[in-house]
């Protein structure tokens, strides 16, 4: 009798597709570097790369990949807000964010969009694809040293309101144009503005913004 050799445990099948990829990042070396490493996988292929979230969006829409590796920070739409819309469009369709900015408030966002993976970019793109594939399966992976620091940093002080608010300052923009966007009346902006400063033990608005920034809740 012929014995048919077993299959190393999360190795991928031999008769299995290969799992459709989005590559989203703004940084063309980058994303070109990290679609050849990617194609040495036998289960894995490309299908389409982005350079915005605008064009992440639009790529997924017409090649509905199983996975959208996401950078954080792209111009158009940030990894997080790509998530968030391919939750509600694509719903096979995994995320995962892989970013040089991995603050504490970063992750927590991502997790709450539906987010699947969130790793380093000096993660290796075997252990990157290894980790593609247990997002894929429907299971989670968040690198160890960021879920530390989360969990370290705690969650935001702010309000959903002071944040919309600091939010729309940390362009420098005027107390007036703030109250117009946010559809608030000025006094009530220099409210939020000044109970966020408290909150993170900043002098003034400007302060405020470069804190909840650093910490990731901007």
């Amino acid at each position: 009798m012929t014995s048919v050799p077993a299959e190393t445990p999360g190795a991928p099948s031999p008769s299995a597709a290969p799992l459709r990829l989005l590559l989203a990042d703004d940084e063309h070396l980058i994303r070109g570097a990290l679609a050849a490493l990617l194609a040495l996988e036998d289960d894995l292929v490309v299908v389409a790369e982005a350079g915005t979230g605008t064009e992440a969006l639009a790529m997924a829409r017409a090649h509905r990949p199983d996975v959208a590796v996401l950078d954080l920070q792209m111009p158009g739409s940030d990894g997080v807000s790509v998530a968030t819309s391919l939750r509600a469009e694509l719903p096979h369709c995994q995320s995962l964010i892989v970013t040089s900015h991995g603050l504490p408030g970063h992750l927590k966002r991502a997790l709450e969009a539906g987010v699947r993976g969130f790793v380093p970019k000096t993660v290796s793109a075997q252990r990157l694809a290894e980790i593609i594939r247990t997002v894929h399966a429907g299971n989670r992976y968040v690198d160890p040293e960021l879920a530390a620091d989360a969990i370290a940093a705690g969650d935001s002080p702010l309000t959903v309101r002071e944040t919309e608010v600091l939010e729309l300052a940390a362009d420098g923009a005027p107390v007036a144009d703030i109250a117009q966007r946010a559809a608030l009346s000025q006094g009530t902006v220099r409210n939020y503005l000044s109970s966020a400063a408290s909150k993170l033990g900043a002098e003034n608005r400007h302060s405020a913004v470069r804190v909840a920034r650093r910490r990731g809740w901007l």
